[in-house]
Parts: structure tokens; C-alpha cells; sequence
């Protein structure tokens, strides 16, 4: 028996309102601790980078970003659960560096949970280095901080 491969056919698409119930639902599926539909609201009215990863109807992803004088600080990517380690992460992280370098950004710079060891290992792939550590910078459940490291990739 051979096994069938399925080829998905992704675009980017800017982030709107219309598309917040969607985005909420893999947030809300993908962390113990989601962003709240405020937090994505003020990102929006900020004018931040936000851009959804879409095939056909389906949001595989999304991330936003926050431009600064010369570095692009990423302040959330997700892949929706069911297309985790496919490598749409990897595709956003090159859609994102694309970006950041046409604003004329020279560095880009995330937190991630210390405890995230998948998502440093993507990130260290990408190429992004540990620069520091944020000492309870996340919220983790009763009452307790989980640690951030930050992480930069020089463009």
C-alpha cells in the first residue's frame, strides 16, 4: 500500500476583525495560558504585523509583530494543533525575517517559555540565538511565573 501525500496550497492574509473567532478558537486550543481577544484587538488598532496563514477556508497559523526603530520584536506565532510539525512554523518565520528586512529591521527579537522546548528547537533551527532570560515572565497556574528566554536573529 502506498501512502497518499495531500499538498496544501497556504497564503498569507492580513489579520481582521472577522477572522478574531477563529484565532481565539487555536489560541484557545493551543496554550494553557491564550491571548485574549483584547490582546489581539490592541494589536490591531496598534497597527502591528498580523498575519494569518490560510489554505482555502482553513487558518493553519498566525503570528504578530511589533515594529521598533530597527529591530522587529515577534510577539506571538501560532500553528493550529492539527497542522503542528508540518513546518508552517518554519514558513512563517521566513515570511516574518522577509518582512521585518523590507522595514528595515537589522535584528528580530521573541520570549519564549523556558519550558517551550519545541518551539526553541524551531527557533534555534531558524536561526535565532539565546541572548537572555525574562525570570518569571509568564504566568503558569496557581499562582506561579514560568521564565522567558529571549532569543534574537540577526537579519
Amino acid at each position: 500500500m502506498s501512502a497518499v501525500l495531500k499538498t496544501i496550497e497556504a497564503r498569507f492574509e492580513a489579520l481582521t476583525p472577522e477572522y478574531l473567532d477563529a484565532v481565539l478558537r487555536v489560541e484557545q486550543q493551543s496554550y494553557a495560558h491564550p491571548w485574549l481577544r483584547s490582546n489581539f484587538d490592541d494589536s490591531l488598532k496598534s497597527g502591528y504585523q498580523a498575519q494569518l496563514l490560510m489554505a482555502d477556508a482553513t487558518l493553519l497559523g498566525y503570528f504578530v509583530a511589533m515594529k521598533g526603530v530597527d529591530e522587529v520584536h515577534l510577539l506571538n506565532i501560532t500553528v493550529a494543533p492539527d497542522y503542528q510539525r508540518q513546518g508552517w512554523a518554519q514558513v512563517m518565520l521566513d515570511a516574518l525575517a522577509l518582512w521585518a528586512k523590507g522595514q528595515g529591521a537589522e535584528w528580530l527579537w521573541l520570549e519564549v517559555r523556558a519550558g517551550n522546548v519545541r518551539a526553541i528547537e524551531v527557533y534555534e533551527a531558524h536561526g535565532y540565538r539565546r541572548v537572555g532570560q525574562r525570570k518569571n515572565y509568564y504566568p503558569s497556574g496557581h499562582g506561579q511565573r514560568e521564565d522567558a528566554l529571549v532569543m534574537s536573529l540577526r537579519l
